[in-house]
């Protein structure tokens, strides 16, 4: 199976402690190259989320993304600083005797540090959306298959195409051979010249040499199933198959420059046309 380099997907993971959105999203690049954009509390995330990537993907531009909200509502038990608030009472009651006053308990509880709540368990919320992120990969790699089959049926299909015109410049062969014979032959006699057919079965051949793309032919067909080999094997073929889009390239520039009637001159264009449809496509190929 083939994978595009062209995907997106997202995920959302709930807790207690409130949500993460992950969003992964791609585009072609010659090489693998990543961007992870973290809140500044889960940074220490980022070596793993690379390493996670880097075993999973081969090529492609790729940008990761959390969105963090943390739930106001969960919060750890209130204790208080037994400590701290009994130094601020005897210190309150020495004060409250200077000013013969009274000093709620209410202003000893605001007093920075006697309320303590307890701290989120980061290494679980941490391990929660991990797992949310193995997900997103999960998705984000299905949608890279799924529209890499696309690609790949679009790629075949041309192919059978390429393989049509093939057959077109095969079956117009014998017909260029009688052109090129009469159009000889009528030269000679407009010229009154006597026809040694000794030499004019030479000329016939040298001309049959020279406009000959049998060669060419065979190898787009070869090229054809090459190209199609490698679809089926699957798994990072992009940089393969780019190479044998230049192959067939140099096929069908070849057999244009070798054509002498319409209709090869038509099949080398839409050769050409179905080969740069392939090679847009494949650069979407990982």
């Amino acid at each position: 199976m083939i994978h595009s380099m062209t995907a997106y997907a997202r995920h959302e993971v709930k807790g207690d402690w409130g949500n993460g959105v992950w969003e992964i999203r791609s585009v072609n690049q010659r090489y693998l190259e990543t961007f992870i954009r973290l809140p500044e509390q889960f940074r220490a995330l980022e070596p793993v989320i690379r390493e996670k990537l880097r075993k999973q993907l081969q090529r492609g531009k790729v940008e990761v993304s959390l969105k963090f909200n943390a739930n106001p509502a969960h919060v750890g038990e209130m204790k208080i600083n037994q400590a701290l608030a009994k130094q601020i009472m005897k210190n309150a009651t020495w004060l409250q005797e200077q000013i013969d006053g009274e000093i709620s308990p209410m202003d000893i509880l605001r007093w920075p540090g006697v309320m303590e709540a307890e701290e989120m368990d980061m290494d679980s919320v941490q391990t929660e959306l991990l797992s949310g992120f193995d997900k997103t990969v999960s998705d984000f790699i299905d949608a890279r298959a799924s529209e890499g089959a696309n690609l790949e049926t679009m790629i075949d299909t041309r192919l059978t195409a390429i393989i049509d015109q093939v057959e077109i410049v095969n079956g117009q062969m014998p017909e260029v051979m009688k052109w090129q014979r009469e159009k000889l032959t009528n030269r000679l006699e407009e010229l009154k010249a006597e026809i040694d057919q000794n030499r004019l079965e030479q000329e016939l051949i040298y001309l049959a040499q020279k406009q000959d793309v049998a060669e060419e032919l065979d190898r787009l067909q070869s090229h054809v199933k090459e190209t199609r080999k490698i679809l089926k094997k699957g798994g990072a073929c992009g940089r393969r198959l780019d190479f044998m889009m230049q192959e067939f390239n140099r096929e069908a520039n070849t057999l244009a420059s070798k054509s002498i009637n319409t209709e090869v001159t038509n099949a080398a264009v839409e050769l050409k046309v179905l080969i740069e449809q392939m090679r847009e496509q494949i650069q979407n190929i990982e």
